[in-house]
């Protein structure tokens, strides 16, 4: 017996035949009893639970030669022909393989024909999410006004792609997936026709690996039919289908209460090699973990929720009663967390091995009163600064467990950059820092010499524990300037208003910034003005002396020109590129680059923002690289992905 032959020989012929879907056969069965037809029906949902079967049964009962009526004869010629499939009126289309703009032109010219020989001509379109959108362009006003005993019947598993405008001219059923019991008296129907003797277990089993649908639980049927023998038993299921007993799940529960690792791994060893389904196993895990929180919290009156057998409810609750209530309840996060990951991994065997694995060991590498927060999704804006606790509960294996500590030192296999937690405060922000003790280091001074712009550039290092003073100093000089230049000395640690440079007699007005002004939508601002070198003041001058914050990229790209004339003078700043010249406009960057100016050019040089010719047309590779890396919306995504960048390329 093959899973096709046993499928269509139980496909339902009439309404009442259908297995489940109760309202809609109704509505259906009135409006055909009725003869009060929709010029289009959209029947949306999940696989194999009976859209495309009863836009057949619709099409026999409006044909019907009893009609109008609520349930087609299937004796008559016309029922007879559209069962058969051969009727020229019932047209059914694949839209997978039909469905481009020609078709539909064609469809439209085949509905201007009046029935042949029958009431009504039918149009099923299976799969209709796949006609392009042309082709629903095209069928919009016929959808809309069909001519007269013309319906359209539109199938599909995924109504979001359809275009409002075409959902908006159908009348539009969800259909649903059957509950178990339902499913299980239909499997159970069919038996009984074919005279099988069965076990309702393996009934049950078969049912649940279905999944609601009526067309996977007939094929899983047909499946464990094949092998042929006298009786449909529990365990010819199980093993046909690759499901593991529950004996597998007892022993499961008492390795990961016992956090006995090694057993954990034997056991799944075991059903992985009996052929285990590791996507069905997951959902019985999930639901396993499910009925045991419910028990532990409930007891008794969680019976009647946990769908379980009389006679196994005993010792259901006798395990829900060995486990602390917060290590089920991390379990069944993690088993739902984990379900995607485990199934899209390279090696779905060792992720499942890593998630058990994480479960059982979860009290040794969480305390039990961090569980409950553990599987709690992080709220917004809950950051923290270290411990198990504080990372939101979202577990770093496939599906739960802390996730694995950074190496120290080096970087990973690519680079990437550090969470905006870990960077160090922008500078005029109200936020302390390390001193010199923690291995900290303050702004030179001015009378230390400026490193040069070719100096070879540094990227934000990933996060590492902080190191002694000598050890800051060896690595500096290890991986400092070419040129010979004196690494900067150690200073004092910035005080709490903001930074202020060391040894000079000017006022920062950066520190007064972070003070008094809200940060602004962007994470980076110019660095604080230092004391100008000796020698005439020019555009590249002044951005040597800015320094080298994300704003740079900004003014890059623009040219500048100072008007020493009127006294104090004038900073015209000339930027073509709208977004940049918008970053520059913005009134925080444009004190800051005000401030810089003055510093650099004179007290009470006013600056002057204008359209103009763009300095460089493409950034530097270098430039491309700071401005992509140090990003705040990019490093928000890295970190929240766990992401890493691997190209960089200009707009």
């Amino acid at each position: 017996m093959s899973t096709i032959s046993l499928t269509a020989k139980y496909r339902p012929q009439r309404f009442a035949d259908v297995a489940g879907q109760d309202a809609v056969k109704r509505i259906l069965s009135r409006a055909a009893a009725e003869d009060r037809i929709a010029p289009a029906y959209l029947f949306s949902g999940t696989r194999g639970v009976g859209k495309t079967t009863l836009a057949r049964v619709l099409a026999k009962a409006l044909n019907c030669e009893t009609a109008p009526t609520g349930e087609p004869c299937n004796v008559c010629s016309q029922c007879r022909q559209i069962t058969a499939g051969v009727s020229p009126d019932v047209i059914e289309i694949d839209a997978a393989t039909h469905g481009k703009v020609d078709d539909a032109r064609r469809l439209k010219e085949d509905v201007g024909y009046a029935p042949l020989n029958s009431r009504y001509k039918v149009f099923i379109i299976d799969e209709a999410h796949m006609l392009t959108t042309a082709a629903f362009n095209a069928l919009l006003k016929t959808l809309e006004e069909p001519p007269g005993r013309v319906t359209f019947i539109l199938a599909t598993t995924e109504p979001h792609k359809f275009p409002a405008t075409i959902i908006s001219r159908c009348q539009h059923y969800l259909f649903k997936r059957l509950a178990q019991a339902e499913l299980e008296a239909h499997l159970a129907s069919v038996l009984e026709r074919e005279a099988v003797p069965y076990e309702a277990k393996a009934v049950s089993l078969i049912a649940r690996r279905g999944a609601g649908s009526v067309r996977d639980s007939m094929s899983l049927l047909a499946q464990v039919l094949a092998l042929g023998g006298a009786e449909l038993t529990e365990a010819d299921a199980r093993g046909v289908l690759g499901l593991a007993g529950q004996e597998v799940f007892f022993g499961l529960i008492e390795a990961i209460r016992a956090e006995d690792g090694p057993a954990v791994v034997e056991i799944l060893r075991q059903v992985l090699d009996k052929g285990l389904d590791i996507g069905f196993f997951l959902r019985e895990l999930a639901s396993m973990w499910r009925n045991l929180f419910l028990l532990r919290q409930a007891g008794q009156r969680a019976l009647p929720v946990v769908d379980l057998p009389a006679e196994e409810a005993d010792e259901w609750l006798a395990w829900a009663g060995r486990i602390e209530a917060a290590h089920i309840h991390a379990c069944w996060q993690m088993t739902l967390e984990g379900q995607r990951r485990v199934q899209t991994s390279l090696e779905p065997a060792l992720a499942l091995e890593l998630l058990l694995l994480n479960m059982a060991y979860l009290p040794r590498l969480l305390p039990l009163q961090n569980l409950a927060s553990c599987a709690a999704p992080a709220t917004p804006g809950s950051g923290g600064s270290g411990g198990p606790g504080n990372s939101g509960g979202r577990p770093g294996g496939p599906g739960g467990g802390p996730a694995p500590r950074q190496p120290q030192g080096g970087r990973p296999g690519g680079y990437r950059p550090q969470p905006l937690a870990d960077q160090p405060a922008p500078y005029g922000r109200t936020e302390s820092g390390p001193g010199p003790e923690q291995g900290g280091y303050a702004r030179p001074s001015a009378g230390h010499q400026a490193v040069p712009s070719a100096a070879p550039r540094s990227y934000p290092p990933q996060a590492a524990p902080p190191v002694s003073q000598p050890e800051a100093q060896a690595a500096y000089g290890a991986s400092g300037p070419a040129n010979g230049s004196a690494p900067p000395a150690p200073a004092a640690a910035p005080a709490a208003g903001g930074y202020a440079p060391s040894g000079s007699g000017q006022s920062s007005s950066f520190a007064a910034a972070g003070q008094g002004h809200e940060p602004s939508g962007h994470d980076d601002a110019l660095l604080p003005p230092q004391a100008a070198p000796a020698g005439p003041r020019t555009w590249d001058g002044f951005l040597r002396q800015a320094g080298r914050g994300s704003d740079m990229v900004a003014l890059k790209h623009a040219q500048g020109t100072f008007l020493p004339d009127p006294a104090p003078g004038e900073l015209v700043v000339s930027c073509a590129n709208a977004f940049h010249r918008g970053r520059l406009a913005h009134p925080d960057k444009l004190r800051q680059l005000t401030e810089a100016a003055e510093a650099y050019f004179g007290p009470g040089v006013a600056v002057r923002l204008t359209e103009g010719e763009a300095a460089n047309d493409r950034m530097s590779p270098h430039d491309l690289r700071d401005y992509v890396d140090n990003h705040p919306e990019v490093r928000q995504a890295v970190t929240a992905f766990d992401a890493e960048i691997i190209e960089r390329k200009p707009r």
